[in-house]
C-alpha cells in the first residue's frame, strides 16, 4: 500500500517537474520581454532540477542549481542588462507561417530520427554503473581534474569581462 502511494506521488512530482519544464520553456522562447524570457529559462532549470531530484541523483540536482541557476543564470542576467534589448527590434514578431512549421519540424525531427533505434535497440538494465560517491567525485575535481575544473572558471570569467567591455563599448557610441 505505502509503495503505491509512494509511486503515485513520485509520478504526480514527474507531471509537476514536466509542466514547470514545458511551461519555464515556452516561456523562454516565446516571451518578447529578454527578462521574463529569462525568468522562463530559470524555471525550466529547477524543473530539470526536479527531474535529478526524481532519478535520485541529489548531487547532480544541486550542481543545477548551484552552476546553472546561481552562476550562470547571473552572467546571463547580467547580459540581458548591459545590453540594448528593446522588445520593439527585429526579432520581436510573432513567429507564425513558414517560421513557425519550420520551427515545430526542427523540434521534431530528433525525435523522429531517435524513436526508432530506441525501440529496435532498448537499453539494457543488466549493465549498472558503478556507484560513484560524492567524495570520489570530489576527489577527481580536485586530483585529476583540476586543471580542467580551473579552467572553465577562467574561461566563464573572460566572457564576463568581455561583455562587459561590450557592453560598455557599444554604450560610449
Amino acid at each position: 500500500m505505502t509503495d503505491t502511494i509512494m509511486e503515485y506521488l513520485a509520478y504526480a512530482a514527474y507531471g509537476v517537474y514536466l509542466l514547470i519544464i514545458i511551461g519555464g520553456s515556452a516561456v523562454a522562447v516565446l516571451e518578447k520581454n529578454l527578462v521574463r524570457a529569462f525568468i522562463g529559462l530559470i524555471a525550466t532549470l529547477f524543473g530539470v532540477a526536479g527531474m535529478y531530484l526524481l532519478l535520485q541523483s541529489p548531487f547532480l540536482a544541486f550542481m543545477q542549481l548551484l552552476i546553472y541557476i546561481g552562476a550562470v543564470a547571473v552572467l546571463i542576467f547580467f547580459a540581458i542588462m548591459l545590453a540594448d534589448s528593446r522588445s520593439d527590434g527585429d526579432e520581436a514578431g510573432l513567429v507564425f507561417g513558414k517560421k513557425f512549421i519550420r520551427a515545430a519540424l526542427a523540434g521534431l525531427l530528433p525525435i523522429l530520427l531517435l524513436t526508432p533505434p530506441i525501440f529496435v535497440h532498448p537499453a539494457s538494465t543488466e549493465l549498472l554503473p558503478d556507484v560513484v560517491t560524492v567524495a570520489e567525485i570530489g576527489k577527481g575535481l580536485m586530483g585529476e581534474y583540476v586543471l580542467a575544473f580551473e579552467l572553465i572558471s577562467i574561461i566563464l570569467l573572460v566572457a564576463m569581462a568581455g561583455g562587459v567591455f561590450l557592453a560598455m563599448d557599444r554604450r560610449k557610441k
